[in-house]
């Protein structure tokens, strides 16, 4: 399994070589979001482009857009989370997932920030 980042601070874990990608949020952005109250996750089968807004997360503190890193359509989107968004808190790289997207194009997966590089952004931030 590898796993990726974006600048938005989304993490990508790739799951064998089925295209088949797990979204969640960082612990950096979960850390700035504060406790999550609420998500709004997108629609099983919604198709997205890489950068459109696929989902909401609300928390005490503030509301941001969660986008697509990959354009592809969605497979499952996590029901444990719509119940208890806690979990994005608790376990967001884990438990606390939000969504599988089917990709389009590995090559836009191969573009992702790797570990290193994501460290740097938020160490830079």
């Amino acid at each position: 399994m590898t796993v990726k980042y974006t600048p938005d601070h989304e993490w990508i874990e790739l799951d064998g070589d089925e295209g088949v990608a797990t979204v969640g949020i960082t612990p950096h952005a979960q850390d700035a979001l504060g406790d999550v109250v609420f998500v709004d996750l997108p629609a099983v089968g919604a198709n997205f482009k890489k950068g459109d807004v696929a989902g909401v997360v609300e928390s005490v503190k503030a509301a941001a857009d969660v986008y697509a890193p990959l354009s592809g359509h969605i497979l499952e989107v996590n029901e444990d989370l719509r119940a208890d968004p806690s979990l994005a808190n608790t376990d967001p790289l884990g438990k606390g997932w939000f969504f599988k997207l089917k990709m389009d194009d590995l090559a836009e997966f191969d573009a992702l920030l790797d570990a290193p590089a994501y460290d740097a952004l938020v160490k830079n931030a």
